[in-house]
């Protein structure tokens, strides 16, 4: 599969660089270098974030159909009591 990639440039922290390339150098067996690494970083935190901006959407119908659905659920549980 090819993919198109862009080439960014970001500024990290020299700390944080230093932690970085230890954790390539764990994992050079595996091909990981600094950029593959950030790729995955930045992956994993992407989806987080889009699941957690998701979660509020959804909490804020929720809140906002609160008692509509109350009556829903409470007009379910007489009608499944009744059978």
């Amino acid at each position: 599969m090819i993919y198109k990639m862009k080439t960014i440039s970001i500024t990290v922290d020299e700390d944080l660089l230093v932690r970085l390339d230890r954790l390539v150098d764990d994992c050079r067996e595996t091909g990981s270098n600094r950029s593959r690494l950030i790729r995955e970083a930045m992956k994993d935190y992407v989806a987080r974030m889009e699941r957690l901006i998701e979660e509020e959407r959804e909490r804020e119908i929720f809140g906002r159909n609160r008692a509509q659905l109350r009556k829903q659920a409470t007009a379910l549980v007489r009608e499944q009591a009744r059978q």
